[in-house]
């Protein structure tokens, strides 16, 4: 037995057309993604499709287990909360990782990029290296001899 013979007609219309809308939407949205043909268009379509589809969709489980339990479940707004708050933001850092990776190119910068830091410490033989090439550079300042 499914939810589905718990509801009556009119609501099983209204969830099934909100599934409907909303798959819909988030298809045309995956469509666009594929489509589309510069990368800041991919990052545009996406964005309505999931959030509109996502949007539907949770409306239409919220109705669906409310009235079959009948009581208010509202715990699909938290899925809904994440996701629309998340896919945004995702396609935002994206769209600017690529925009800095653009500039970057046109402007021709070749950055070279630094080296990882240690996690561990350095050997012992590397602290005294440094340590006596500090004191010796401290001692050549106080006797005003140039460094090396």
């Amino acid at each position: 037995m499914t939810h589905l013979h718990q509801l009556p007609p009119w609501a099983a219309l209204v969830v099934a057309l909100f599934v409907v809308i909303g798959a819909t939407l988030t298809l045309l949205g995956g469509v666009g993604l594929v489509r589309l043909k510069s990368f800041y268009q991919r990052l545009h379509a996406p964005t309505l499709g999931y959030s509109y589809g996502t949007l539907l969709i949770i409306l239409a489980s919220m109705l669906m287990f409310s009235l079959a339990e009948g009581r208010a479940v509202v715990h699909e707004l938290m899925i809904g909360i994440f996701i629309m708050a998340t896919t945004p933001i995702t396609l935002l850092m994206l769209g600017r990782a690529a925009l800095r990776r653009d500039r970057d190119r046109k402007l021709g910068h070749n950055e070279a990029v630094p080296p990882r830091r240690r996690t561990e410490p350095p050997p012992l033989d590397d602290i005294e290296a440094e340590a006596e090439a500090g004191t010796d550079a401290e001692a050549g300042a106080e006797t005003g001899e140039p460094r090396p």
